[in-house]
């Protein structure tokens, strides 16, 4: 459920105010935009009484209750298209976890943070599940807020669904892939993680969380899992739904803050070699020997995965040029495009739109004359 955009005062229980305008209510929570562009999820429960009241009233004046993928159902017109590119994402939030289901018998625990349902075969203490949420919300928040319309996701009430598996073989027995520490299962609309992969490990007999572990793969697949399905069709499917993935991933994260001005370091170091600090990468190297770009962009996905190392770090650094490097370097081209796509345009045809008047090959020496200042050196086959 959308609202009109009216800036007011927010004061939630600890007295604590905040100018910003009610997007949407989500369930148990609602969704505020501040000023700077930005959106925040905020659980009901912890606004004023006031405030709870404008809520309920807005809900009635709206027509009930949201439906299951609110942010889907927006025309692409009221996208967040001509937000700014965020500098920095800070998730500043103390998610507040609910606990919905406890069954031992069942192995089945449900908790809750403002955009996700997590559902574990074992019980965790809420301060786990609060410690691994908050990259799960921030995560959430720099899909929201990069201007690209990533709007998807299948939300059961609202809540963005998390399968957790305390035993790695559950996982793999489950569907997951045994090399992966994570996996979205877009059939279902849920991403599925080994606890492991969270930094949560059992000590005696409870859980405890190293908040030291990282991983690149969990924001990669929850920006699939956020990633509208019109960005899954040929045109942008692989070098962009993968791109844009690897973008999220790659970007520097820690404690609730993705450093998004400046992270074109870490995409290269990524790309080209084994990223930032030895953390992974796709070992690319700076010669970088590409098929014509036109069908690059427009191979099938089991061509794509073909040769994985090269697709996934090229769609990386294509995605990358496109939203900081092409034209102007403001995201103008792509971002017409992907607009275009939530409109019902035909991926393929949708592409003419990204070239803007281009032809591939000019395209292709657009890119690789960015990229060449940078230290990568594209060669396009003829």
């Amino acid at each position: 459920m959308t609202h009109a955009a009216e800036i007011r005062t927010w004061t939630d229980v600890q007295n604590r105010k905040i100018e910003a305008s009610l997007v949407r209510v989500d369930g148990d929570s609602i969704v505020l935009k501040l000023k700077d562009g930005r959106e925040v999820p905020l659980p009901i429960s912890r606004l004023s009484e006031a405030d709870k009241k404008h809520v309920a009233e807005a809900k009635i004046i709206d027509g009930g209750s949201s439906p299951k993928t609110p942010e889907a159902d927006k025309p692409a017109d009221a996208l967040n298209f001509g937000d700014p590119w965020p500098e920095r994402i800070k998730f500043t939030e103390d998610p507040e976890i609910n606990t919905v289901e406890e069954d031992a018998d069942k192995k089945r625990f449900i908790y809750e943070s403002a955009n996700y349902r997590y559902v574990c075969d074992v019980r965790l203490a809420k301060s786990v599940v609060k410690g691994f949420a908050v990259m799960f919300e921030a995560t959430h928040l720099f899909c929201r807020t990069m201007p690209l319309g990533v709007n998807g996701g299948k939300g059961k009430d609202g809540k963005h669904q998390i399968l957790l598996f305390e035993k790695f073989d559950d996982y793999v027995k489950a569907g997951g892939p045994p090399s992966s520490a994570g996996v979205f299962m877009g059939g279902r609309g849920v991403v599925m993680v080994p606890l492991g992969s969270l930094g949560v490990k059992q000590v005696g007999s409870g859980y405890m969380l190293d908040r030291d572990k990282s991983s690149k793969t969990l924001p990669h697949e929850l920006t699939h899992q956020l990633t509208p399905d019109v960005y899954y069709q040929k045109g942008p499917l692989g070098w962009f739904s993968e791109g844009i993935a690897e973008y999220v991933a790659v970007t520097p994260y820690r404690a609730g803050s993705y450093a998004v001005r400046g992270n074109q370091k870490d995409i290269f170091d990524y790309a080209t070699g084994y990223g930032s600090k030895d953390m992974g990468g796709r070992a690319l190297g700076t010669k970088i020997d590409l098929p014509p770009l036109k069908s690059f962009m427009l191979q099938s996905y089991a061509e794509f995965l073909d040769q994985p190392q090269l697709s996934y770090g090229c769609g990386l650094l294509i995605t990358t040029y496109f939203l900081h490097m092409d034209g102007e370097g403001d995201g103008k081209r792509i971002k017409a495009f992907l607009k275009a796509l939530h409109e019902g345009m035909d991926g393929e045809k949708a592409l003419d739109l990204l070239l803007d008047g281009r032809t591939f090959k000019q395209l292709e020496e657009d890119l690789t004359k960015a990229w060449s200042r940078k230290g990568v050196d594209f060669k396009f086959a003829k």
